[in-house]
């Protein structure tokens, strides 16, 4: 019986505007994956290219695309920089014009899903004023308002924490705003990268770490195990390593971004699938991973959500690059974490492979 299955994120296989979705869920189908996190860049990508920007109709195209090739499509993300608000307007906006919106496109996609990040919207570059508010009641009453909408509509929403958020960084809050919020639609999203990159990893430290690395992330650890979390207020988990950096990543750094978070900058050009140590991978993603498997008791989806320079490489090769590189890293997984599925895994993967060419052109493949 598999236990696990194993998803990948549509952009963590190529640059949309740079690799078509369709090559993309074929390699991700062809390499053994399961299931998809569909970015909406990928959508709107798709949809210009292909649908003169319809979006429902690239959305219903994309259904068929990954019922043909066999993947799940987990959830529709980010539904992002909306808790918090200030601007109430704004939030009014959110929730009365983009939400339908998303619901439509989740229902044409046939997933029940939608994915939401913290806010990290940051402050206004202007004027340097807060535009989010870290007040606890106003996120979780903003949450439950999106909640109660999607539970009237048949959806889910699964909220992470994110290791440069404005006001929720650590898995801690992010579990405290889920209890508070209290619905059996709303859920946790677990990432290895966003729990070690808040208290393990410092991208300006020259060495790459805070200042008691080591003992911070045992302790929080130790706080998730502590937790008790149920597991099935966990909808996915996913597993991502980072690239220790040669040198800080301060304003002469080629990844430096004015008024970006120095975390978000290392997130978005430098992260890894797990255990790719000789890339540069120093996270300790089978601590956090045992603790998610082991102690927590979670089986479900495993995505790999990999932001990097690397996936703007042009080559036709790039999406089979990352794919290949994804499940090579979810099979050493299953093996250190002994999981049970990881021999049928690993049969399904050379199975798929020996299935489906890989240098034929997209329409003859499909």
């Amino acid at each position: 019986m598999i236990l696990n299955r194993p998803g990948i994120a549509s952009m963590s296989l190529g640059k949309p505007w740079v690799h078509n979705l369709p090559d993309k869920l074929l390699q991700a189908a062809v390499h053994g994956f399961q299931g998809i996190e569909l970015f909406f860049d990928d959508l709107d990508c798709y949809a210009h290219r292909a649908f003169n920007g319809d979006h429902l109709e690239a959305a219903h195209q994309t259904r068929t695309l990954c019922n043909n090739l066999g993947l799940t499509i987990i959830c529709l993300q980010p539904f992002s920089m909306y808790e918090g608000l200030l601007d109430r307007a704004e939030s009014d906006r959110l929730i009365n014009d983009k939400l339908p919106r998303w619901f439509r496109l989740a229902r044409a996609l046939g997933t029940d899903m939608i994915q939401v990040p913290c806010n990290f919207l940051g402050p206004d570059p202007q004027t340097g004023a807060a535009r989010t508010t870290g007040d606890r009641t106003v996120i979780v009453r903003d949450l439950q308002r999106l909640a109660d909408l999607g539970a009237g509509a048949g959806f889910r929403f699964v909220y992470e924490a994110l290791c440069w958020g404005d006001h929720v960084d650590t898995w801690e809050a992010s579990w405290e705003i889920v209890r508070a919020v209290d619905r059996s639609n709303f859920g946790l999203c677990l990432d290895s990268f966003n729990i070690a990159g808040r208290v393990y990893a410092d991208p300006l430290s020259a060495s790459g770490k805070t200042p008691h690395a080591a003992a911070d992330m045992a302790a929080s650890l130790q706080r998730l195990r502590a937790a008790q979390i149920d597991p099935s207020k966990i909808f996915y988990v996913q597993l991502v390593d980072g690239e220790r950096l040669a040198s800080p990543l301060d304003a002469n750094h080629p990844f430096h971004l004015a008024g970006q978070p120095a975390r978000m900058s290392w997130s978005r050009n430098a992260r890894l699938f797990p255990l790719e140590e000789s890339r540069g991978g120093y996270l300790p993603i089978l601590d956090i991973a045992r603790v998610f498997f082991d102690d927590i008791g979670f089986r479900g989806w495993v995505s790999l959500e990999l932001f990097s320079r690397t996936l703007a490489d042009p080559s036709p090769t790039t999406p089979a690059d990352h794919a290949r590189r994804g499940i090579e890293s979810y099979i050493k997984m299953g093996r250190l974490l002994q999981w049970q599925d990881h021999a049928i895994m690993e049969t399904i993967v050379d199975v798929s492979c020996q299935s489906v060419g890989t240098e034929a052109p997209l329409q003859h493949r499909l």
